[in-house]
């Protein structure tokens, strides 16, 4: 025999070697798809909903900070600042990257008008 077993064997699985690499590229790119659909797409998205969210927030939203302060937007400044306030009378310019979340959204506030006065309600005297 002119062929020796050795030649044989290698010519066998040439043949047989590119459905082996296409078997050994499937777990591949399996747990690629994996990794998108599970981390990368949901997470693209819970971003996408924070920066709607920031971008959303107006004058009288509660809002809290980054760094954990909690107050209320009384005034926008542009599309990247807003102001709001901390404690009565304190306020501070804040950049919309620097709010975490949106707690409560709130009416937005009127502009230093008072509401009229509604006279006292009458009392009925006791029954003695």
């Amino acid at each position: 025999m002119l062929i020796t077993a050795a030649y044989a064997q290698a010519a066998g699985s040439s043949l047989l070697g590119s459905s082996d690499t296409l078997v050994q590229l499937v777990p591949i790119v399996a747990m690629i798809a994996i990794v998108y659909f599970v981390l990368w797409r949901p997470q693209q998205r819970r971003a996408k909903e924070q920066r709607e969210m920031v971008q959303a927030a107006r004058r009288g939203d509660v809002v809290v900070t980054t760094g954990g302060l909690i107050g209320k937007v009384t005034k926008s400044v542009d599309d990247n600042e807003v102001e709001f306030e901390i404690a009565p009378n304190v306020r501070v310019r804040l950049a919309r990257s620097g709010i975490s979340e949106v707690r409560a959204k709130g009416e937005p506030v009127k502009d230093s008008t008072t509401p009229a006065k509604s006279p006292p309600a009458k009392k009925d005297a006791p029954n003695s």
